[in-house]
């Protein structure tokens, strides 16, 4: 059984005076614990379908399910990282990841050991009581993610989680959050701009095209080799052709239709 099942699913905005398509029968599948990036070009609607896979938004049609039953709204088995990691400035790092369970009443200590763990396993243990300010980006990212695992959501939803960062972080906290989504064997959405990034993360790229965003390709992503890092699948032959496979896809001009 698939773990993610999206069906069909077309998004038209309305107004007083016009109706506008951004997504055009999209449909795909995901196994538990794939990794999957979602490219293509400014606009087109790739936020739009993070939306509407967690249930921000409902799909004008079609449908979605997971382990399949039907998605029909807002859901813990699915967390959200959005582009910017919105820590609370005046909390600390370890209110800031407790804060989901706080607000579910489910700040047990079960839970709170769960969460010690989790800091200490990727590098935050020193740093709990420290505030958002103190952290580098890299760091701000590990604890917004963390604190998204808190939750103990089945589906990771990533709404270009870097692109807030400088190159050299970007590159380092990749290679960090993409350590943690395997450790933790989540099944996961990526999406972003950077055809590098997607294929330096991910196990398949879907590629959208322009609005309205529908499937130009789907590409799967196979390097032979599990145990290298986003880093290293950079340095590998393989990417060079990776990349220019999609870029390939990408037609700036291309109406979607």
């Amino acid at each position: 059984m698939n773990k993610i099942d999206i069906q069909h699913i077309f998004v038209n905005y309305h107004s007083m005076k016009s109706e506008t398509e951004a997504i055009k029968d999209i449909s795909f599948k995901l196994k538990k614990g794939e990794f999957l990036s979602v490219v293509g070009p400014s606009g087109c609607g790739k936020s739009t379908l993070l939306n509407v896979i967690c249930g921000l938004i409902k799909p004008s049609k079609g449908h979605i399910f997971m382990d399949g039953k039907e998605i029909k709204g807002l859901t813990t088995k699915i967390g959200y990282m959005f582009q910017r990691d919105h820590l609370f400035e005046w909390l600390t790092v370890w209110d800031n990841v407790c804060i989901g369970l706080k607000v579910q009443h489910k700040l047990t200590k079960e839970n709170k050991d769960k969460l010690e763990d989790l800091l200490v396993h990727y590098g935050l243990e020193d740093f709990k009581n420290y505030h958002p300010s103190e952290l580098s980006g890299g760091m701000r990212q590990r604890v917004a993610l963390i604190r998204t695992l808190a939750l103990d959501p089945e589906v990771l939803l990533l709404d270009e989680p870097f692109s807030a960062l400088d190159y050299q972080s970007r590159l380092k906290a990749s290679d960090e959050i993409f350590k943690i989504i395997k450790q933790e064997n989540k099944t996961a959405i990526m999406v972003t701009h950077d055809i590098s990034e997607a294929i330096s993360m991910s196990g398949r790229v879907i590629v959208l095209s322009n609005r309205p965003a529908r499937i130009k390709k789907d590409i799967a992503i196979d390097f032979q080799d599990d145990s290298l890092t986003p880093l290293n699948r950079r340095e590998h032959p393989k990417f060079r052709y990776y990349f220019d496979s999609i870029w390939k896809e990408f037609d700036l001009n291309d109406s979607g239709k």
